[in-house]
């Protein structure tokens, strides 16, 4: 399953990067939840929590069966 979801942080990566930011795995949960460390330019921007939620939670929740939520730590 950790192959999978950094896969499918692969694909919004770019988009982060472009801005200055960058996301990382940091657990998978038993119960589903995955947790990422926004980075650089996502580490301070008001907007991370909408980012998190509208573009990474949805990359991951489609490319990963299982996963049930995104959540910064």
């Amino acid at each position: 399953m950790r192959d999978q979801v950094e896969k499918a942080l692969d694909t919004v990566r770019p988009i982060l990067q472009a801005d200055g930011g960058y996301v990382e795995l940091v657990d998978i949960l038993p119960s589903g939840i995955v947790q990422v460390r926004m980075t650089g330019a996502c580490k301070g921007c008001p907007m991370s929590q909408m980012t998190l939620k509208s573009s990474i939670e949805r990359a991951v929740k489609k490319m990963v069966p299982g996963v049930k939520a995104v959540e910064a730590v």
